[in-house]
């Protein structure tokens, strides 16, 4: 993936961030895997959650194999920088977080479930970074559509802090807030590794499993 000399450790402030622009960037509306649309509007009865969990190119092919997850797409959100491009939230100068978009059908996969991929997934004590992926962008995030999902999250981090901390490690770096704007990645980066299987992925997690006390929604 696109790496600056210098990485971003800290967040810019809303005065600091690139401009942007008011045009979305332009994607094909199919999903490569599954071939379902990738633009708004969905089917009612999915639900959405934005997850961030360093690069996104593999958090993506995580949540396309769970059953009863419906999309998926890679995109930004967190930031300050509206329709940012790929090169601008790699210099840290946009704020915002590699995340994908889950839309998930609740009868099939409970948002418990999903967490627990989240959080076996990756390793969310390492703050700015992602093993050796360094940078802002690459921070850990649960980014919630509504109270309810979002005191679930919480509830999950806390669950998982004590296996972390049982297991002798650092502290959960992880934000959890209500979801920002999400805006869709360059159309090259979505279902990157379904289009390309030998590339790159830096997802891994810490080998402390999710204790599974969380109730389902």
């Amino acid at each position: 993936m696109w790496k600056s000399a210098e990485y971003a450790a800290v967040l810019p402030a809303p005065e600091q961030a690139l401009r942007g622009r008011a045009t979305p960037l332009t994607i094909t509306n199919k999903h490569y895997v599954n071939g379902r649309a990738l633009l708004p509007p969905y089917p009612s009865e999915w639900v959405e959650v934005v997850f961030g969990l360093g690069c996104f190119w593999g958090a993506e092919r995580r949540f396309w194999q769970v059953s009863g997850v419906q999309v998926t797409a890679v995109g930004y959100a967190g930031g300050y920088t509206p329709n940012p491009l790929y090169e601008e939230v790699c210099s840290g100068l946009t704020g915002h977080n590699e995340v994908v978009r889950v839309l998930y059908d609740p009868q099939q996969v409970s948002f418990a479930q999903l967490l627990t991929v989240f959080w076996e997934s990756h390793d969310p004590t390492q703050g700015m970074q992602q093993g050796n992926d360094r940078g802002t962008q690459y921070r850990s995030g649960i980014y919630c559509s509504n109270a309810e999902q979002l005191m679930t999250a919480q509830e999950s981090a806390a669950d998982y802090q004590s296996a972390l901390s049982a297991a002798g490690k650092n502290a959960i770096t992880t934000e959890l807030v209500l979801a920002p704007v999400f805006y869709f990645a360059e159309d090259y980066h979505q279902q990157y590794l379904a289009k390309n299987p030998g590339g790159y992925c830096g997802l891994g997690g810490t080998g402390i499993c999710y204790p599974s006390s969380v109730g389902n929604i």
